[in-house]
């Protein structure tokens, strides 16, 4: 997951009932934001707003290489700082010099993130918390269940014959495996993933004064349900992750912050892993590499680390300089924003070979930026390696020649990138 780059302000109405001052002023403001991005993405001068326009977001790569042609490190007219190095992206992400916390303390999207958008030492202790349950040892217990729900999964998709990858399978996957991490009951998890859906589309800014009502409506759902799950796992603990949480102490984490964690962990347990499995599967189809995998599905986890390098589920994410700072060779005042572009991280020539190309067997040359670095490392890396494995091993190994039947269009969106679908069909 990644925060906002910072090209949305937050709407005044959410969190509140909206007046009809608010509602006019988001709609004027979201007006001017589509104009400003139109007439730089279309003029010459800063590509960089490419990649909030349709064509930008179907295919990011091209702007990158226009990006990278300018330097390790470029100005936008957009106000922040963007890199496609893989270096620099790096030294960012590691860098104490560099913090995620928005100014002023206020989430860009108009909620919070939680560990996503705070600082040592708040992310130091809140991040203790949760840190317990993506251990080798209860990620390992989570395995079997991977597997069975997989199997049960693909069992259906084969009595279909035809099916659509991303909503028969990479999305109903990840929903499973983390409401069951977190506790929630099976019942709820429909509810559940429609409204984490909400919150991540937000990732990518307010695109309306609609969508900021939705999103505003799905955050106030899930506080009220995780409130009440909170509740019922400090007097009645289960084996699950609520019940973790429940148990902190009071000078641990407040109310509040907790009901925050709960809400990251749903969005970011479901909405990179369905990508991650979708990207896997059309790379691997693309570059005629599906055979390969077929006749050895052990394959899996270099397709899944391969696709991690070359089309990661988060493009990119944003990081504020605290303190004044060099970075690539460039200087960096204090409050200047830095944007680390993963996903160009990842194509960068001067660390991998053929950079552009996907390769099953490569060899790796340098690890990749796909899960962040430094404090900010994704928490729910190993989990979500172990899911995407097993989900293209066994595809793979049940279905050696899947075939696509039609176009996978992307989803529209810049920070989180993966298709929208993905028609197949099981050939015998």
């Amino acid at each position: 997951m990644a925060t906002s780059t910072g090209t949305s302000q937050t709407p005044s109405t959410i969190g509140t009932a909206p007046r009809l001052s608010d509602t006019i002023g988001l709609a004027a403001r979201l007006l001017g934001q589509g104009a400003v991005l139109w007439g730089l993405g279309v003029l010459p001068g800063d590509p960089t707003a490419k990649l909030f326009l349709p064509r930008g977001r179907r295919d990011p790569y091209g702007v990158y290489a226009e990006l990278r042609s300018r330097g390790p490190i470029v100005p936008t007219r957009l106000g922040v700082k963007v890199s496609t190095s893989h270096r620099v992206c790096g030294d960012v992400l590691r860098s104490r010099a560099f913090g995620v916390a928005a100014e002023g303390g206020q989430p860009d999207i108009g909620i919070s993130l939680s560990l996503l958008e705070l600082d040592p030492p708040d992310h130091t202790r809140l991040r203790r918390l949760v840190t317990p349950a993506f251990s080798p040892r209860r990620i390992k217990a989570l395995e079997t269940m991977i597997s069975t729900t997989v199997h049960r999964l693909l069992d259906r998709a084969e009595a279909a014959g035809d099916f659509d990858l991303v909503a028969d399978f990479a999305a109903p996957l990840p929903i499973e495996v983390i409401t069951a991490l977190l506790g929630i009951p099976v019942e709820d998890q429909a509810a559940f993933r429609r409204h984490g859906d909400a919150i991540a589309s937000a990732l990518d800014g307010i695109r309306s004064v609609r969508h900021a009502r939705a999103l505003d409506e799905a955050d106030r759902e899930l506080g009220q349900v995780f409130g009440r799950l909170l509740e019922l796992r400090r007097v009645a603990p289960q084996e699950d992750l609520i019940s973790d949480l429940a148990a902190a102490p009071e000078d641990a984490a407040t109310t509040q912050e907790l009901l925050e964690l709960c809400r990251l962990l749903l969005v970011a347990g479901f909405e990179t892993t369905v990508n991650l499995i979708g990207n896997t599967v059309l790379a691997l189809h693309r570059s005629g590499q599906w055979s390969m995998l077929a006749e050895d599905p052990d394959l899996a986890g270099a397709a899944i680390e391969e696709t991690l390098r070359y089309d990661p589920p988060v493009q990119l994410t944003g990081r504020t300089a605290t303190a004044d700072t060099e970075v690539g060779g460039h200087p960096v005042r204090a409050g200047e924003h830095v944007v680390p572009l993963i996903g160009a991280s990842g194509r960068d020539p001067e660390v991998f070979s053929r950079p552009d190309t996907y390769d099953l067997t490569r060899t790796k040359e340098a690890d990749h930026l796909a899960f962040s670095a430094g404090a900010h490392y994704c928490v729910g890396a190993p989990l979500a390696r172990l899911e995407a494995t097993i989900a293209i091993r066994e595809l793979a190994t049940r279905f050696p020649r899947l075939a696509s039947t039609g176009r996978a269009p992307m989803r529209q969106t810049t920070v989180l990138r993966g298709p929208r679908q993905v028609p197949v069909r099981i050939v015998a």
